[in-house]
């Protein structure tokens, strides 16, 4: 009976407080409108029938809920370490808080991180350090375009308008102005919010076609050269699949299609909005290359490429293949990490699927090192990049420039309660709750964006100058160590391979997944090997 407790007591002093109320007096007539209000909740819980747990513990149930309503927040701020990245730690948050407000971000007393445990990294120094006059670092993408565009090494990554609300794109793109880098847009197209401060646009399309799009959903040449001519609008990125739930459609509810978002996506309000899983515009690798082309020619000359994450290698391969057959090339490929997100997906998807970015990158990478076309195509990177030091080990893997979401979503004033996908964000980052975002000052966030990308580029400047360099194009894996066990350590270049260039024409690459795919693969299909559809077949593996 010990569980009823709680609810039996509540009954028995809801008796003795009107008693009270009887025998004293009005005054006291609050007594059994609290004891009332737990025994009515009790009663209730004893009656419904979709809660046990209700049924079992009267009252006491609620608790439990409320506690574990809780629970992250009380791991976050009471439980976890300072450096556990879950998924950022409380350093790396406190650190990008610190840029954005241009606060102190120096520490005392010796490093936390462990030096002699596994998974330690550093980057070698120089006893002649570099002067570095300037960390306005940039890198030229689409030199062969009729309007190259000199990027920033660091820009915003890919969050939509409706992922993020309006106030925190307007911040976003204020800051980018500022800092001169740029904004992708993700995939739901230029909204208002987009252009009223003027900032770099990379305008990511996705394979809903949203701001280019015809009424059936297909791709509108007409829709797309309208927005692509904008001056605002410096490269094109075609979103092939995305880290956070890579080869996974989506659906905006109809309820949630608002006259903005419809506006904006270039769907009607009121329905479904769905982005599929794959795109309609083309099916082949020799398709995805003369669509990019066809991009760049209706923007007016302007770079484009695209973005994936990368799934069975074997599709990749058919991309390289289809490059290297046709001519037709992308001004640039970024590649995003299956460590992203910003907004909501799967369970399974966010843990268990997609290639972690660096494993990601690096078979981009030696794929056109190993094909000789490494030095036409620029790489992007984008997957958990928080600090300069993050920056500087993903350049010297090979990428040319990293993208950020979720650390900028930190300038903003995110405070990683994961409540994204729920439109009940505290700070007014990631909801449409107008009683929430407008509560985000643009312009002081806007300074923070600003900071945050100013102070991490120069810390990194710090770093190169640190390491007897002079440009972040300089980083080469063999500047970054790596501890593998308490006794050993190992450079990236002695950690991962690297192709020479041309391996894969002269048939000298060794590493297993290009003797097992690299073959087999076709630029005319994206389909697996004949050798892995037949093992598919008889579970022969």
């Amino acid at each position: 009976m010990s569980r009823y407790a709680v609810y039996l007591a509540s009954l028995l002093l809801t008796l003795l407080s009107l008693a009270a109320v009887v025998f004293f007096g009005a005054g006291w007539i609050w007594l059994p409108a609290v004891f009332g209000a737990f025994a009515a909740l009790g009663t209730w819980d004893l009656l419904q029938r979709r809660s046990t747990l209700r049924r079992n513990y009267p009252i006491l149930a609620h608790f439990r809920f409320g506690l574990e309503s809780i629970g992250p927040e009380m791991r976050q701020y009471f439980i976890e370490s300072d450096t556990a990245e879950v998924p950022y730690s409380r350093q790396q948050r406190a650190l990008i808080y610190q840029r954005a407000k241009a606060e102190n971000d120096t520490r005392p007393f010796g490093t936390q991180q462990d030096v002699y445990g596994s998974e330690y990294e550093w980057i070698n120094h120089s006893v002649m350090p570099s002067e570095i006059p300037s960390t306005d670092f940039r890198i030229r993408i689409g030199e062969e375009t009729a309007q190259p565009y000199d990027a920033s090494v660091f820009n915003i990554s890919a969050m939509s308008f409706g992922a993020l609300s309006a106030n925190a794109i307007r911040a976003l793109n204020a800051g980018a102005r500022r800092g001169g880098f740029y904004h992708d847009t993700g995939e739901g197209s230029i909204s208002p919010y987009h252009r009223e401060h003027g900032g770099d646009l990379v305008w990511e399309i996705g394979s809903g076609y949203f701001g280019c799009r015809n009424d059936d959903g297909s791709f509108s040449e007409a829709r797309f050269a309208e927005n692509a001519c904008d001056p605002q609008v410096k490269m094109i990125e075609l979103k092939l699949s995305q880290g956070a739930k890579p080869g996974h459609g989506g659906v905006l509810p109809a309820a949630k299609v608002s006259p903005e978002i419809a506006t904006t996506r270039g769907v009607k309000q009121g329905v479904d909005c769905v982005s599929p899983p794959r795109h309609s515009a083309f099916s082949t690798p020799i398709g995805l290359l003369q669509f990019v082309a066809r991009m760049r020619e209706l923007s007016g000359g302007k770079p484009a490429g695209f973005k994936l994450a990368i799934g069975h290698p074997w599709e990749w391969f058919a991309i390289a293949k289809a490059m290297q057959e046709t001519g037709v090339l992308p001004d640039f490929i970024v590649v995003d990490g299956g460590e992203g997100g910003t907004g909501a997906a799967p369970a399974e998807f966010i843990d268990h699927v997609g290639l972690p970015m660096h494993e990601a990158l690096m078979l981009v990478h030696n794929t056109l090192v190993g094909i000789g076309l490494r030095d036409r195509i620029r790489i992007g990177a984008a997957g958990r990049i928080a600090s300069a030091f993050d920056i500087a080990r993903t350049l010297s893997m090979g990428a040319d420039w990293c993208n950020a979401a979720r650390g900028f979503m930190f300038a903003l004033g995110c405070i990683q309660a994961q409540s994204c996908h729920t439109s009940r964000c505290p700070t007014g980052v990631a909801t449409q709750d107008p009683s929430r975002w407008r509560k985000l000052d643009v312009p002081d966030k806007a300074t923070r964006v600003h900071q945050f990308h100013r102070h991490t580029l120069k810390a990194l400047g710090e770093l190169l100058a640190a390491a007897g360099l002079s440009h972040p194009s300089e980083l080469g894996p063999e500047h970054i160590l790596r501890r593998v066990s308490p006794t050993e350590v190992r450079s990236l270049g002695a950690l991962y391979r690297f192709l020479a260039p041309g391996a894969l024409l002269d048939g000298s690459a060794d590493h297993s997944v290009f003797r097992d795919y690299w073959d087999a693969a076709r630029s005319d299909a994206f389909a697996a090997p004949e050798r892995v559809r037949a093992m598919r077949a008889s579970k022969s593996y």
